[in-house]
């Protein structure tokens, strides 16, 4: 089973529950919430990320970063959006330099 894969599974579950019941699925909970519950979690979980990382505990590192990553999958379903279109835009980038990248994108 490839990380595709699962990050994809993930995506179409999250997707499915915007019209779950809140009392029974967290994510149901957090759509229900509005975008600014979804953030403040994505914020939450950030913060743990980087506590975790100056801890150098390789363990806590992964068990945030999951966190972070199923939070943001949360908001890009909030939005209509999925990880294939994450993935589309990765693939768009490959191969070209960060800085090349940024600057194509104009001043904001």
């Amino acid at each position: 089973m490839s990380t595709h894969d699962i990050l994809h599974r993930l995506s179409e579950t999250l997707a499915s529950r915007r019209n779950a019941d809140p009392e029974k699925s967290y994510t149901a909970k957090l759509f229900s919430e509005g975008p600014d519950s979804i953030l403040k979690k994505i914020g939450e979980e950030c913060a743990e990320l980087i506590m975790a990382a100056k801890d150098g505990k390789r363990l806590n590192i992964v068990w945030e970063s999951t966190d972070v990553i199923y939070h943001v999958l949360v908001l890009l379903a909030f939005y209509g959006l999925s990880i294939e279109d994450v993935s589309q835009e990765m693939r768009r980038r490959e191969g070209i330099s960060g800085i090349d990248e940024k600057a194509s994108r104009g001043v904001k």
